[in-house]
């Protein structure tokens, strides 16, 4: 995972003309991967599985497998395994989950290598994001995505342009796509998408986003999601954090599935 070479500047969100922006509160700046103990994964999951009951949103049956479950799966639950199907949950290596983390779900993925018997061209995610809680600044090289508020609180979606040395926030306008609607808004302006809403990140858009509001209900349908290799943050940062067992695990995250016997 490739990331940026520049810091916060400030502690309120801002503009991001040139090349810096304002992330909340205060600086983060050091890359690292933090650990988080298993009971607030736990809790994080139980949380999210009531939020998504709340909103009539129906995970598949692997969502709620056990561990012991997993042990018992056999090779036709390969793709769950190799795409990294299910949950995913992550603060970013900053160590504070409220205020820069999301809670993934992948329900399908292909390839992105195209080489194996997953065909599949395209991608859907469930994305849980926490009032003012932020995925920092990043863009793909090669996918393209549809970021959709399904329900809950609003969805905030702050863009710029790439700068050619693909490290840079350019202070350049910006073309969006919000359903359907195609208009230039200026480098650093948020989008408010609304329930229902959507807009579309083409490659080499920078975009950060938060809820607002209420913890909102975010769909992703997408190009094949490549995070080992399409992901490019204007920050350094962490992507699966280290857990320390300090109780059971409720369900196993993507990272944690074992092999089929």
């Amino acid at each position: 995972m490739e990331v940026g070479e520049h810091g916060w500047s400030g502690d309120t969100l801002g503009s991001c003309r040139g090349d810096t922006m304002k992330p909340p509160a205060r600086e983060l700046r050091k890359p690292n991967v933090g650990t988080i103990k298993r009971s607030i994964i736990d809790a994080i999951l139980r949380d999210t599985i009531a939020f998504c009951k709340t909103m009539q949103f129906h995970l598949p049956p692997f969502a709620y497998w056990t561990p012991e479950d997993w042990r018992d799966a056999g090779h036709e639950y390969d793709e769950i395994r190799d795409r990294q199907l299910g949950w995913d949950i992550t603060d970013y290596g900053w160590g504070e989950f409220e205020r820069a983390g999301l809670v993934l779900f992948t329900i399908r993925n292909g390839d992105p290598n195209a080489r194996t018997a997953y065909e599949k061209s395209y991608c859907e995610k469930l994305l849980i994001v926490g009032e003012g809680q932020h995925t920092p600044f990043h863009y793909h090289m090669g996918k393209m995505e549809d970021i959709i508020c399904r329900g809950g609180g609003n969805l905030h979606v702050q863009v710029c342009n790439c700068a050619k040395t693909g490290r840079q926030l350019a202070d350049t306008p910006v073309m969006v796509n919000t359903d359907g609607r195609v208009r230039e808004v200026e480098a650093g302006e948020t989008i408010v998408l609304t329930p229902g809403a959507s807009i579309t990140l083409p490659p080499r858009l920078y975009h950060d986003f938060w809820a607002e509001g209420g913890t909102s209900l975010v769909g992703e349908v997408s190009k094949v999601n490549d995070d080992e290799h399409d992901n490019f943050f204007l920050e350094p940062v962490g992507r699966f954090p280290i857990i320390e067992d300090d109780e059971p695990p409720l369900h196993l995250l993507c990272n944690e599935y074992p092999r089929a016997r």
